[in-house]
This record gives C-alpha cells, structure tokens and sequence, in this order.
C-alpha cells in the first residue's frame, strides 16, 4: 500500500515535490500582501496621505461626486487595511499547509484568494495562485493531502 500523507511513498513525495515551489510562491505572495496592508494601515492611522488627499480635494474642476468619493475611501482605508492583513494572512498560512500537504481546502482557499488582485501582490499572486490551484487539482496531488 502507497503513502498518501506526502511522506517518503512514491505518490506523498512526487505531490510534495509538485506543490513545494507554488507554496513558496505564495507564502511569498502572502508576505508582500501583509507587508503592504501593514504599511497601508499605518499610513492610514497616522493621516500620512492626508496632505496628498487635501491637494486632490481642493481642485476646483474635480466633479463633486468624485470627491465624495475620495473622502469616503480615505475614511475607509483602515477598514480595507485590515481586510487586505486578514486575507492575506490567511494566503500565508494556507500556503503553509498546502506545503506541509495538510489541509487541501484552506490550501485552495488560499490559491483563490491570491488571484485576487486587490487583496495582495497581484503581480505575483494571480499567476502564482493560477499555477497552485492547477497543481492542488492533480489526482495525485488532491490524494496526498491529509485530511483535517
């Protein structure tokens, strides 16, 4: 009988080998993500893009719905901060167990939530979360994983 926890069997190793690159991908992806949200968040709470929001506010030929819009996503920005920190912490750590082969759904999870490109690195994150979700659906890949 094959080991399908992704140990030292003929099907856990070659699935190993199959997701280790695409997990580091995007454990890396996940990684930019939180780095931005955090830089983002701060920003947010110390008003440091409130000097650039005054400028863009005070022109005069900015339709007015624009600028009700643009205090409204400043005001916001917090908010999206912290959904972009969330998210992107959850890509981390299912690109973790995706790595380790322990929980496929979280592992596809992740893969989606990558390839959404407000919510991380999308320069990295769409391709990278294409190229695991296409690597999670392998029969042998699917069949290595534990189950949690």
């Amino acid at each position: 009988m094959e080991d399908m926890s992704g140990g030292p069997g003929p099907m856990g190793g070659d699935a190993r080998e199959k997701v280790n690159l695409p997990a580091i991908l995007l454990m890396v992806s996940g990684g930019i993500g939180i780095a931005f949200a955090l830089l983002g968040a701060v920003q947010s709470l110390t008003g440091g893009s409130a000097a650039q929001m005054e400028q863009i506010l005070s022109d005069p030929n900015l339709p007015e719905g624009v600028k009700t819009f643009a205090t409204a996503s400043s005001k916001g920005g917090i908010f999206v901060n912290l959904i972009s920190l969330a998210l992107n912490g959850l890509v981390f750590f299912g690109a973790l167990k995706m790595k380790n082969l322990e929980n496929y759904k979280l592992a596809m999870a992740a893969s989606i939530i990558a390839i959404i490109p407000c919510f991380g690195c999308y320069c990295i994150g769409i391709p990278v979360g294409i190229w695991s979700l296409i690597t999670l659906n392998k029969p042998e890949v699917k069949s290595a994983f534990r189950t949690v």
